[in-house]
């Protein structure tokens, strides 16, 4: 059985948008389990004033975080569930 794999390098700086359309950020960096390499969340880059609003984890260094659970596409844009942020 074949499984698509997103690189790091390939998700680097694409746009995070909800699938209503609303911009969120770019991915700056992601978090990961080490042990099994499980992503855990997508560090945002350049967040807009929507996703700054909203009740996100965020990092040590105060940068925010949108949880993998979140995620429902990824192609030339990263698409996540508004739903699953709040």
């Amino acid at each position: 059985m074949q499984t698509n794999k997103n690189l790091f390098s390939g998700i680097l700086g694409k746009m995070i948008v909800t699938k209503e359309g609303k911009r969120l950020g770019f991915i700056k960096d992601v978090t990961f389990e080490t042990r099994s390499g499980e992503l855990i969340n997508l560090v945002v880059k350049d967040p807009t004033l929507y996703t700054k609003n909203l009740n996100l984890e965020r990092t040590t260094s105060n940068e925010l975080l949108i949880p993998h659970s979140a995620i429902i596409a990824i192609g030339d844009f990263i698409i996540v569930s508004e739903e699953d942020l709040i």
